[in-house]
């Protein structure tokens, strides 16, 4: 489908079309990038906008002396990605308990229940790791607030794990998306940032697989 094909190829040579949008719109590109992370991290249907490569092209181009001041692209995105996950959690929070009043095969209570006792556990740790992977960094605070997370718990995590995010990839982008050979490869630089990011949940999904395995070896 078309659609697909331009998200991939806007993915791919996001460097271009950012300058074309500073360009076009000026100052209010910092309106525009606050908006797209903003989606991007607070509506569940929203999991393919760009996150992590946006963020560092934003901070490659604001070392150029361009419309973009870094600090004040890290002062604003920073809460674009605390509001989103702010606002996912919320609605999670009040429409997913009733996504599962209908005991469906795929929404049984029991699954509600075991997310609750996951996220009571683990929840700090999954809404801070989960900003550093694409897709999860969407569904995570709105599983939380499915699973009743304690909002305080939830909220410490989302503001550091936020400023973390934005601050790492803004200013890397800042320091090294300028060096020659990042700068002429850029594409090949976003395919190693989204692989890299992705790689925590595969090694995990490997690790569970052998789990199994390793536990009738012993038995």
């Amino acid at each position: 489908m078309e659609w697909i094909t331009f998200i991939i190829d806007f993915v791919l040579h996001l460097d271009h079309y950012l300058n074309v949008i500073i360009e076009w719109a000026g100052i209010w590109t910092y309106l525009i990038l606050f908006i797209v992370i903003f989606i991007e991290t607070g509506l569940v249907v929203t999991p393919f906008l760009p996150g992590d490569s946006l963020l560092f092209a934003a901070g490659a181009i604001s070392a150029l002396g361009s419309t973009l001041n870094p600090v004040l692209l890290f002062a604003l995105l920073a809460v674009a990605a605390v509001l989103g996950d702010t606002v996912n959690y919320w609605i999670g929070h009040f429409i997913g308990e009733k996504a599962f009043t209908t005991n469906s095969r795929f929404l049984k209570k029991e699954y509600l229940e075991r997310t609750q006792a996951f996220y009571h556990k683990h929840g700090g740790k999954t809404i801070f790791l989960a900003r550093f992977i694409p897709i999860i960094r969407t569904f995570a605070p709105f599983v939380a607030g499915i699973g009743r997370m304690r909002y305080g718990y939830f909220i410490t995590y989302n503001v550091v794990g936020g400023i973390v995010w934005t601050g790492l990839f803004i200013f890397a982008g800042y320091f090294f998306g300028n060096v020659p050979f990042v700068k002429n490869n850029f594409s090949l630089v976003v395919i190693a940032i989204i692989l890299i990011s992705l790689m925590p949940p595969v090694v995990e999904y490997l690790r569970n697989r052998k789990s199994p395995k390793a536990e009738l070896e012993v038995s």
